[in-house]
């Protein structure tokens, strides 16, 4: 029976070391390498014969081992600590949690097969079930917790508390409740045991409940600061609306009264006044500069965007080669969300880039669709999570049955807008 218990202990051991690394790695997203499990087992298996030969209690030894995986998980995989101590915590808990839960039902079956062979049996079969529950408890944490780096981790201190308290209930349990079963157990010791039970489910219940009601509160983050850009990006654009319709009554006043002007400079030169004409030309090229876009796009609200983003930037190469259909079918406030998230997305992206920084905005009519195209400079790595500006364009390209397609070939990053700009948008 020792040689056999040792061979549980063994495989206990393995497995645990194996699901603990793989839970952490799923958790935080980063990549497990066999390193890490090799260093991990070796270090549960140091602490394992240090706690035998020196007696520890399973309180101390089980804090060591959280120690262990939050060195592997906060070194080894490069967590932020928060997240490490989190993970260890959780990782820990729910094994310690899934072997309260099997103790359970070995102390009230299992003693009646004392000195029998089945027992052997029965103990390698909750061995099984113990490994199985774990699994079953991770994908249940997993399900509810699964998060980004740049998501839930700035609330994660929101968590650790109840997770500690979790844990120091069941380390409590395991501690004070169990003991080596004997041979013969009465009514109320099934029944206490039941109960013990009972209190580890609602335990378990009570923390997917936890993080159910933690990811909820991270959403709703999420959405609060989304709809705090969307409404400030509104009202940017009601500017940028507003100045256009303002531009274009000041041109459609000027082109009205240009006849007037033309007269007067007749006038002037006719009379031989020289200097008077040319000052009176003067003002008139000063009013007209005031009235005229740096790009031209046949849309008075894109002109003036474009105009007001790509001149903050000097230095940024502007190229821009396109002419938006007339009648275009597409809202002016559609519009603006579309340049303003790309062209703010190209902006932060030549700036992060080296050398020659350049954004090129080009559009193509393709039938009932148009094609606008923009290419911009982009550093060599990995390109970041797509953010709240390509789900806005996005928005805008299904709203007019079209679609979006990003690319990035070396430090060029190309995005592609398809709208159709003869159907009605879909509201």
């Amino acid at each position: 029976m020792d040689y056999f218990a040792l061979l549980l202990d063994g495989i206990c051991l393995l497995g645990q070391g194996v699901m603990h690394l793989l839970f952490v790695g799923r958790l935080t997203g980063k990549k497990k390498k066999p390193l890490h499990f090799a260093v991990y087992i070796l270090l549960l298996t140091a602490l394992q014969l240090v706690s035998v030969r020196l007696s520890l209690g399973g309180t101390l030894s089980i804090a060591a081992g959280v120690l262990e995986l939050y060195a592997v998980s906060r070194f080894g995989m490069g967590n932020q600590p928060a997240v490490s101590w989190l993970a260890a915590v959780l990782a820990f808990y729910i094994s310690q949690l899934s072997f309260g839960i099997i103790n359970s039902v070995e102390a009230a079956l299992f003693p009646r097969f004392i000195g029998s062979s089945l027992l052997y049996l029965l103990l390698l079969a909750a061995q099984i079930l113990f490994f199985a529950l774990c699994v079953g408890c991770y994908y249940a944490v997993l399900k509810f917790l699964a998060w980004t780096e740049d998501s839930q981790t700035p609330y994660i201190g929101l968590l650790l508390f109840p997770g500690l308290f979790f844990f120091a209930s069941e380390l409590y349990i395991l501690e004070t409740a169990y003991s080596f079963f004997a041979p013969i157990v009465s009514l109320e010791e099934v029944g206490r045991h039941s109960t013990l039970l009972l209190l580890q489910a609602m335990g378990l219940a009570a923390l997917l409940c936890t993080l159910y009601a933690y990811r909820q509160l991270c959403q709703g983050f999420q959405a609060q600061a989304e709809l705090q850009s969307l409404t400030q990006a509104a009202h940017t654009q009601k500017v940028y609306i507003t100045e256009a319709q303002a531009r274009y009554e000041q041109t459609k006043s000027f082109r009205h009264d240009i006849k007037n002007h033309l007269s007067v400079l007749d006038g002037l030169l006719r009379s031989g006044k020289l200097e008077e004409g040319r000052e009176y030309l003067k003002r008139l090229e000063t009013v007209s500069a005031s009235l005229s876009f740096p790009y031209q796009t046949g849309n008075p609200v894109v002109d003036i965007l474009l105009g007001e983003k790509l001149g903050l930037v000097k230095e940024i190469a502007a190229e821009v080669s396109l002419a938006l259909p007339k009648p275009c079918g597409i809202d002016d406030f559609d519009l603006c969300v579309l340049f303003a998230n790309a062209l703010d997305n190209a902006i932060t992206a030549c700036r992060a880039s080296d050398g020659a920084k350049t954004i090129r905005i080009s559009g193509k009519r393709q039938g009932d669709f148009y094609m606008l195209t923009f290419e911009n400079t982009c550093s060599g790595g990995p390109l970041p999570p797509a953010g709240t500006g390509l789900s806005n364009i996005r928005a805008v390209a299904e709203k007019y049955h079209g679609a979006l397609l990003t690319e990035k070939n070396g430090q060029k990053f190309y995005l592609c807008v398809l709208l159709n700009t003869s159907l009605p948008a879909c509201r």
